[in-house]
């Protein structure tokens, strides 16, 4: 099954739609028995060749092959026309209509004038079965439709899965890096202060000259690991994956290029004070990813706009996007992105909002207090 869709799918688009040209002209041409006029064996043409721009223009090349439908009791042209239209499109009610009157020319016969002169039942009884045949074209494209779309949704899904995981991964390395940060810091640290206190005292009250330079060089030796040691507490605080385990934490000046790695049509507008402090350009950038995370899982298709803002008393961000071009799919989530975004906001005495548009967007909003740390 495998092996016989991946030949199908070598083969190129033209040489598809020319053998339902060839197909289409055949099946007029059994139908005419020989019998076709100029006018229409010109519908003929019209209608068969038009199969040639049906992935462009669908709903048109339906239209043109109506013609040859009314004078001949032909399947190939329109069968395609209609299973290629409801491919393309969502628009249900316009397909509704397309079969309906699919049916209704197919009904006909001519001249319209002996359309009516027969039996009114045996042409409802036609009518019926042209809508049937041309209903499960229709069906058909939509089944292809909605295979497309579940499709191009497992692979949404398991970008998403995979994203989460990344995510898991760094925020335990995170939470990692910062209790040993603070082990560093409570233990070692206050260790090593202790000894370079007791050895400036022993350099003040040595007497002798010897026990004076030893106190002095175990106070040096004190001091430089107590730099040392706060580089060190500085790196494992830094957040990173396993090529930049100790990369500094993002500011504003990664903004731009986590905008460019979202995969999402975003815009960025606006900027913010000088003086910010570095607590707040982490978290102004923690924000705009957890918002453009939550546009790739839940707003398929949507596009972004990312504005940062400042008056005389507060600074923020504003993350606003639309609605989803794409039907979405329900993406496993901890649900402690806004959560960590509160609190990180708190930190600043300032408020998260996240609340949806008129428009069928979302929005979520950072504003906190114009001070530093």
């Amino acid at each position: 099954m495998s092996t016989g869709r991946a030949l199908w799918r070598r083969v190129p688009p033209w040489a598809v739609d020319g053998g339902l040209v060839v197909l289409a002209v055949l099946d007029a041409w059994i139908n005419l028995y020989g019998e076709g006029t100029p006018l229409v064996w010109a519908c003929v043409a019209l209608g068969s060749t038009a199969l040639f721009l049906r992935r462009r223009f669908p709903l048109a090349v339906f239209l043109f092959t109506l013609p040859m439908t009314l004078f001949m009791d032909v399947a190939v042209a329109p069968i395609t026309a209609l299973y290629t239209l409801a491919a393309s499109t969502r628009n249900r009610p316009m397909l509704a209509g397309c079969a309906l009157l699919n049916a209704g020319v197919d009904t006909l016969v001519w001249p319209l004038s002996d359309a009516f002169d027969g039996d009114r039942t045996w042409t409802l009884v036609q009518f019926v079965y042209t809508l049937a045949t041309a209903v499960a074209p229709v069906l058909f494209g939509q089944l292809v439709q909605a295979r497309h779309d579940v499709a191009r949704q497992l692979v949404e899904v398991e970008e998403a899965r995979e994203h989460e995981r990344a995510l898991h991964a760094q925020t335990v390395l995170a939470s990692e890096r910062a209790q040993l940060a603070r082990e560093m810091h409570d233990v070692v640290s206050h260790q090593v202060s202790l000894i370079a206190v007791q050895a400036g005292a022993m350099q003040v009250a040595a007497k002798d000259l010897d026990a004076r330079e030893a106190a002095r060089t175990i106070r040096t030796l004190s001091t430089n690991t107590l730099d040392e040691l706060r580089h060190m507490v500085t790196l494992l605080r830094a957040s990173g994956g396993r090529e930049t385990a100790l990369t500094p934490q993002p500011t504003l000046a990664d903004l731009r290029q986590l905008i460019a790695n979202s995969g999402i049509e975003t815009t960025l507008a606006g900027e913010l004070p000088a003086g910010i402090s570095t607590t707040a350009q982490r978290t102004v950038y923690r924000t705009v990813q957890e918002a453009l995370t939550n546009v790739r899982k839940h707003a398929p298709g949507a596009r972004a706009e990312v504005r940062l803002w400042h008056d005389a008393h507060h600074f923020g961000v504003t993350v606003t996007n639309t609605a989803p071009t794409r039907p979405s799919v329900a993406l496993p989530s901890a649900r402690h992105g806004l959560i960590g975004l509160k609190e990180r906001a708190e930190l600043l005495d300032g408020i998260l909002t996240a609340e949806s548009t008129p428009q069928g967007g979302y929005k979520v909003e950072l504003r906190a207090p114009a001070r530093s740390d």
